[in-house]
């Protein structure tokens, strides 16, 4: 049997009608608004001013503290602006906004396609240029890859897994980014295995893609064969289940290893790294390439097959652009996401702008955006059956229903990971997700709170002694 995680899961259609579609260079926008808060953390800096001639390449923020990301410009071409402009979700972001003028890149960078396969020794050489090149995590939480390669006294890594599962139906930039970059994929994580000094290294691909798990299969053998940096990586094929993607569920899959509550990959001896990142790492290192495009998925079931597309996209990109480039809003959508349907998020303003960690725009049609009318809980426990962290969502839905937050964090709704299982599998049609959601931010706030108390006690403890003396 094939390897999946052991806790709940649930197995929605594919829809990876994309899947034949490569990646194809979108035209550059005339403008670009860059935001500086696109990484979990602290936002970035702006360390340039309205009117500054910028390159592709060239750093436009820095970080704003110890969890947080240079952030570099994706064209060339003039600072028009630094201020607030509506996200995806209609907040106001600060973003910087760069007026097209060529396509100058900055000095240093290898803009050529010349595969590099060997790579430094010096480990702090690697870790510099991660950090410089604003590798963030492409899998969706876009913490910054710099911090989780070094990790904190006491904690070793004993395996890195590099995530090929894109387990959210619709999704094919990793797919294809496997296919047609399998050899700096590859590349790119026997440089972060190196990093953290660790012998094991897994690329987990589910089953459904079985040309990737191939592909990759082929590549690690000729890359093995030229030299020993690439011994301990290995291929392993995932039973298709979803959230296989999950960073919890990716290690119960294929280390067996439960992450205990609150805690993380780190405690058990585990770091995961999604294929786009290893991507990004080898661009950083082997090319000073920094991330200023990535790989974003066009699909829905409502464009034909020549209007879906695998877009390689400048970070910065307008929405309504790429809308545009794909040949305009579909007649029959009415909702597009950002992301896949389980996890993505609603866009609620076309003219925001990608970031880093967009993977997808998906339109969904009004029969796939429509709820069925809710009937009453008939306590078939199905919700529970379907949750991969092991969480029973009747009663975490019951408890945020009344405020109770203390039994809310008692009962670990603080773990959720809003993967939808719980609302996918509810014959009474629950919107068990939304409802949990809101008690999870209630008790993450007292959570935090609670944190910050302890800090300030801690710093006033220790200035005590001083103060007396």
């Amino acid at each position: 049997m094939r390897r999946t995680f052991s806790i709940g899961g649930v197995h929605p259609a594919d829809s990876k009608i994309s899947r034949d579609c490569a990646i194809e260079a979108l035209p550059i926008p005339p403008t670009v608004y860059i935001s500086v808060s696109q990484h979990i953390g602290a936002p970035a800096k702006p360390i340039v001013a309205p009117g500054d001639k910028v390159k592709v390449g060239q750093p436009v923020a820095e970080p704003g503290g110890f969890v947080s990301a240079y952030i570099h410009s994706s064209v060339s071409g003039t600072v028009k602006s630094i201020g607030p402009r509506k996200d995806l979700a209609g907040n106001m972001q600060t973003c910087i906004e760069i007026q097209v003028e060529g396509d100058e890149w900055a000095e240093g960078i290898d803009t050529t396609d010349t595969l590099i396969t060997d790579f430094t020794d010096d480990n702090k050489v690697i870790m510099d240029k991660i950090k410089l090149g604003g590798i963030v995590g492409l899998g969706g939480a876009t913490f910054p890859t710099h911090v989780k390669l070094s990790p904190p006294p006491g904690k070793k890594c004993e395996m890195l897994i590099i995530n090929g599962c894109e387990c959210e139906p619709y999704l094919t930039s990793d797919f294809r980014t496997l296919l047609e970059k399998g050899e700096q994929v590859v590349i790119g994580t026997a440089i972060i295995k190196q990093v953290l000094g660790v012998d094991k290294a897994t690329i987990a691909i589910e089953d459904n893609k079985p040309e990737a798990i191939a592909h990759i299969s082929e590549v690690l053998a000729a890359l093995k064969a030229k030299s020993p940096k690439f011994n301990g990586i290995e291929v392993l094929s995932l039973l298709k289940k979803y959230p296989e993607g999950g960073e919890k569920q990716l290690i119960d899959a294929v280390m067996h290893r439960q992450v205990p509550s609150g805690a993380l990959p780190i405690d058990v001896g585990a770091v995961v790294q999604n294929v786009a990142t290893a991507l990004a790492v080898y661009d950083a290192v082997q090319k000073n390439r920094p991330i200023v495009d990535n790989s974003v998925t066009v699909t829905g079931d409502c464009l034909p097959m020549d209007r879906q597309h695998n877009y390689l996209v400048r970070v910065g990109t307008p929405i309504s652009f790429i809308i545009e480039q794909a040949g305009g809003m579909p007649e029959d959508a009415v909702k597009v996401i950002s992301g896949g349907p389980m996890m993505g998020k609603a866009i609620a303003n076309l003219d925001a702008a990608t970031l880093k960690g967009t993977s997808a725009l998906l339109f969904l049609t009004a029969a796939q955006t429509g709820r069925q009318p809710q009937t009453n809980c008939i306590r078939c426990g199905r919700c529970s059956q379907a949750c991969p962290m092991g969480l029973e969502p009747f009663l975490l839905r019951k408890l945020t229903l009344v405020d109770n937050t203390e039994a809310l964090e008692q009962n670990a709704v603080q773990d959720c990971i809003e993967c939808g299982c719980c609302l996918y599998s509810c014959p009474a049609y629950i919107p068990l997700l939304d409802i949990i959601r809101q008690g999870k931010v209630k008790v993450m706030g007292i959570i935090r709170a609670r944190a910050a108390a302890a800090r300030a006690a801690a710093e006033a403890a220790k200035a005590a002694p001083a103060e007396k003396k």
